[in-house]
């Protein structure tokens, strides 16, 4: 694969907690990143820390004061959020300079917006870009791709769980509650009739094997549901769960229906934010390390043909590191691995489409996140 010389990893975002917890494994890696920010004070401070990184001054609401650094062939790497609110800058310069992107956002309407504005030009620029590539969503994607391709060409029906082990409540950090707590007056677009229909979250609750346990979950949004039909044609239905909190499940889809209802009324917004404001309760600030030991992740994809009553046609179980301490590890590699790439895939992609399935799964193996217990294949 040729190589661009003189490519740099930009990272934007690396004062705030998912971005050190970036910053952290590009280091552990050998890589010295470019730091990106509006804040000098905190940039030279933190890049004085790690042993005088260079760092940069930018506008991230303003493509052009990107542009300005970005060179064809670099990799920026993003977790500055709310995404829909601060994102589209940010990889509108990537794409028009050709420079390789991967962010850290859980927010699919983002993601579709973003492969329907910058594919095309992405692909012009020879630009790679990753949208969530972290916890959110690339190992429902693994999981995913692995039981499907298990299931062959009888598979019609692609159930995705997120789950979690270990004291998750205090392991969460605040901006990911507040996630939780928006997401449920959004849509969550699942894969219907090959097609994308959009779903009130927590309207559907499942239930998943987990180690001899039934746990349940509620559906939600994911990025599978645009990324993995394409690579399975024959698939009808795709849809994703969060069982973070398996007995809250149910609960939470009578709260999800009662905020729709009141949402939409006149003045309903106050009350809706009072119903939901317990889900947001908790520590400020994201879990330390000690804290993140303590909890793993682990994903579930179920393939089936679709039929009520009939047992699946594969199944595949993965289970990794933490949900943060993953989603630094993952977007580092991506950096590291597309700093300096010509050629090839480009445009908006998903990791299986950029990387291919053998690699994505080593380079994750290498992480942590690897298949676990029973692998059912009909």
């Amino acid at each position: 694969m040729a190589s661009t010389e003189n490519s740099r990893i930009f990272l934007l975002g690396a004062t705030g907690y998912t971005g050190g917890l970036v910053l952290a494994a590009l280091l552990r890696r050998g890589a010295r990143p470019v730091l990106a920010g509006r804040n000098a004070t905190a940039l030279a401070a933190l890049a004085e820390r790690h042993g005088g990184l260079d760092h940069v001054v930018v506008d991230a609401t303003q493509p052009a004061s990107l542009q300005r650094h970005l060179r064809r062939g670099d990799a920026l790497v993003t977790t500055v959020g709310p995404f829909e609110r601060l994102g589209h800058p940010v990889a509108e310069a990537a794409a028009e300079v050709g420079a390789h992107y991967v962010d850290s956002t859980g927010e699919v309407g983002f993601v579709r917006a973003v492969r329907d504005r910058y594919d095309q030009r992405a692909r012009e620029t020879g630009a790679v870009m990753l949208p969530a590539f972290g916890y959110d969503y690339v190992p429902g994607i693994l999981a995913g791709t692995l039981a499907a391709r298990r299931a062959g060409d009888a598979v019609r029906a692609l159930d995705i769980g997120y789950f979690a082990t270990g004291p998750l409540w205090r392991g969460i950090s605040h901006g990911t509650r507040t996630t939780m707590r928006d997401g449920l007056t959004l849509p969550s677009p699942t894969w219907r009739g090959h097609r994308l229909v959009d779903e009130r979250t927590a309207s559907r609750v499942r239930g998943f094997d987990l180690r001899g346990h039934r746990k349940s979950a509620f559906l939600v949004s994911g990025t599978e549901v645009l990324f993995l039909p394409s690579d399975f044609p024959s698939l009808t239905e795709l849809s994703v769960y969060n069982g973070w909190f398996p007995t809250l499940s149910r609960p939470l889809s009578l709260i999800s229906a009662a905020a729709n209802t009141l949402v939409r009324l006149p003045g309903g917004r106050p009350l809706t934010d009072v119903l939901t404001l317990p889900l947001t309760w908790g520590p400020t600030g994201g879990p330390d390390t000690t804290e993140r030991a303590r909890t793993r992740s682990y994903v579930v994809a179920v393939a089936s043909t679709g039929t009520p009553g009939q047992p699946p046609l594969a199944e595949v179980h993965l289970e990794g590191p933490n949900a943060y301490s993953l989603t630094g590890e993952l977007m580092a590699w991506a950096a590291e691995s597309l700093v300096g790439r010509s050629g090839g895939t480009a445009g908006v992609v998903g990791p299986v489409e950029a990387f291919g399935l053998e690699t994505l799964r080593e380079a994750c193996a290498g992480m942590g996140l690897a298949a676990v217990g029973r692998v059912l294949a009909g």
